[in-house]
């Protein structure tokens, strides 16, 4: 077992174990528990009252979180034509056709985020085995295959993050860094969490926030008490 270092003992003694926090003091307590050099991100886990083995209960979308997640999101843009330069105006990184295809599939993965036009997606399927395992193939569901790419490519530069729910009933997903501070990092988890209410399956019984839980990327977990959400999205 890896040895724990003083700085994250020192970080687990602020939190009590037992106790279920609300929004406000989950986050300023993560805060106060980073102690990287770096700026940690700061990661939302909500477990649900789903089972995402049956398809109608399978919780996906995506947000666009009004403070961004505080880092430069590359886009890489399969379109051709008009469509590839309305793409490179709109803010993409790389865009491209047939070539940008072949190049990716010699190894080229310089980017975070695929999205590419419906006339494209005969090209870019040949990148499944690629992309896919990365959760980066331009999916219709989640928006990335569009003919309105320059829409697509700003919502990404702004801060839209897609999501999906695990077979164990649980989403993950970044709110943002430590060095944003206690209210805008309240109003991305603000956006997101209505963003997946908004997403309850009607097959869904019972209880559908379960459990609900901050920390950073090096920090200890905290838990926070679903009953709260209610005071979260009314601020």
């Amino acid at each position: 077992m890896g040895r724990v270092g003083k700085k994250h003992k020192d970080s687990v003694q602020k939190i009590d174990r037992l106790t279920r926090y609300n929004f406000e003091e989950a986050v300023q307590l993560a805060i106060d528990c980073a102690h990287a050099k770096f700026d940690e991100s700061v990661d939302l886990a909500v477990r649900l009252g789903v089972d995402p083995r049956h398809a109608d209960q399978m919780v996906r979308g995506t947000v666009v979180l009004p403070n961004g997640v505080g880092k430069d999101v590359r886009v890489a843009a399969f379109a051709k034509g008009e469509k590839e330069k309305e793409a490179l105006e709109a803010g993409a990184d790389y865009a491209g056709s047939d070539e940008l295809v072949e190049k990716i599939q010699k190894g080229w993965l310089e980017f975070d985020k695929a999205i590419a036009t419906p006339d494209m997606m005969s090209s870019v399927g040949k990148l499944g085995r690629i992309l896919g395992p990365r959760g980066m193939m331009p999916n219709a569901k989640l928006g990335t295959v569009t003919f309105d790419i320059a829409r697509v490519v700003k919502e990404i530069k702004a801060g839209k993050i897609d999501f999906k729910v695990e077979k164990t009933g649980i989403i993950h997903a970044s709110m943002g860094k430590v060095s944003f501070g206690v209210e805008k990092l309240l109003e991305n988890i603000a956006a997101f969490v209505d963003t997946i209410l908004r997403l309850k399956p009607p097959t869904s019984k019972g209880t559908y926030l379960r459990s609900m839980g901050i920390s950073t990327c090096m920090g200890p977990g905290i838990k926070i008490e679903p009953a709260y959400v209610k005071d979260l999205l009314n601020k």
